[in-house]
């Protein structure tokens, strides 16, 4: 018998990883004789570039880059073989790095994202995939293309930063400047929000209070980004304000998609064709997946639904287990997932259940796999 087992983390307890491991441990003393083949996966959120470059031995490589405010920190991207690189744009302009009383996407920018794409870039990378959850700014992509070489200029010509408050200034673009590697490259945005770039459910009012604008601020960022669509239809031709997942990361999605023809693709999918799962899945006789919490949210490009319907799609049965369950769990079965149980085996404060995760998941892992002998041993009449 061959089990793949490919689980999301369990954010602050278990990583995608580890709950591997802990399925071998269970799968191994139920089927001593079993195959097991534990991959980590990831959704394009926290924790994606470390679960793929895990999961095919890639390398971290450390790059300085300018943060939200322009601040020198460390950051890295992810090589992956000598022609394919990934990274994160949270890992340089992510909201975590900007402290809650300090929050304001009119002075944030993504320069330092650009200065990730830039470095993979020149060390000959030319396929890169970007993910663009998490983000401190609402730029329009500005401060990323500025690092790669892009001009915005106001109505004098003069050149303008790349924030959020230069938005309603941006009359004209010189592209001229922009990276020669760029045009050899292909570029792939991990991105599972449909926000259009303008609007009521755009890049500003979707996203800009967590961002730590005011509502005036929001109506000042609204006005800009109008402004800068429009002379990216100007520029581009066609209508980009109501393009999905071109309000993503504050306007990030629009600007990788029409400075560098970068595809809007699912965060699961990409990482899941990275790591090359539908391989892994040849021979395999069922496939286990899992999340932390499972709820209603869980088919919109969560790592349970992508492992679901391409396992579904090789004829394989799927179950999982989860930390818990929410309203709308059972959704999952519309996603190729067939059955799932949870961690928790009584009533727990919810404190108890995440110093004892991995105890708990051993134990689920545990019944899970003499669930299936029984059904194994149904399916073959012994």
């Amino acid at each position: 018998m061959k089990f793949v087992f490919a689980s999301d983390s369990f954010k602050g307890t278990l990583s995608s990883q580890r709950t591997a491991e802990l399925l071998t441990e269970a799968a191994k003393e139920v089927f001593p004789d079993c195959v097991c083949c534990g991959v980590p996966v990831a959704d394009g959120g926290e924790g994606t570039v470390e679960a793929v470059l895990a999961a095919v031995k890639g390398e971290q490589i450390p790059v300085r880059v300018h943060g939200p405010y322009m601040e020198e920190l460390q950051a890295s991207y992810g090589r992956i073989d000598e022609n394919r690189a990934i990274l994160a744009m949270a890992d340089a302009s992510g909201l975590p790095l900007v402290p809650p009383e300090k929050r304001n996407p009119l002075f944030t920018t993504t320069y330092g994202t650009g200065e990730l794409i830039r470095e993979a870039l020149l060390a000959g990378a030319r396929d890169i995939t970007i993910a663009i959850g998490g983000s401190a700014t609402n730029d329009g992509g500005m401060g990323c293309m500025n690092a790669l070489g892009v001009r915005f200029l106001d109505r004098k010509g003069q050149e303008l930063k790349g924030i959020g408050a230069n938005l309603r200034e941006v009359d004209s673009m010189d592209l001229s400047g922009l990276m020669p590697e760029v045009r050899s490259a292909r570029f792939t945005v991990m991105c599972d929000v449909e926000a259009p770039l303008c609007g009521e459910k755009g890049a500003v009012y979707a996203f800009g209070r967590q961002k730590g604008a005011s509502l005036r601020e929001l109506e000042e960022l609204e006005r800009g980004m109008q402004n800068y669509a429009e002379v990216l239809n100007r520029t581009f031709g066609g209508e980009i304000r109501s393009l999905p997942g071109g309000g993503a990361a504050g306007g990030l999605g629009a600007a990788l998609h029409l400075f560098l023809h970068g595809e809007m693709k699912s965060g699961i999918d990409r990482v899941l064709d990275l790591i090359s799962f539908d391989s892994l899945l040849e021979g395999a006789d069922c496939v286990i997946t899992g999340e932390g919490k499972a709820d209603g949210m869980t088919v919109y490009g969560k790592v349970m639904s992508g492992v679901g319907r391409r396992s579904k799609a090789h004829g394989l049965p799927v179950l999982a287990i989860v930390g818990g369950m929410g309203e709308g769990a059972e959704r999952v079965y519309e996603c190729g997932v067939d059955s799932m149980i949870t961690t928790i085996n009584s009533a727990m404060p919810i404190e108890d259940a995440l110093e004892q995760a991995e105890s708990l998941y051993r134990s689920a892992a545990r019944r899970l796999m003499r669930i299936l002998a029984v059904g194994y041993g149904l399916h073959s009449g012994t």
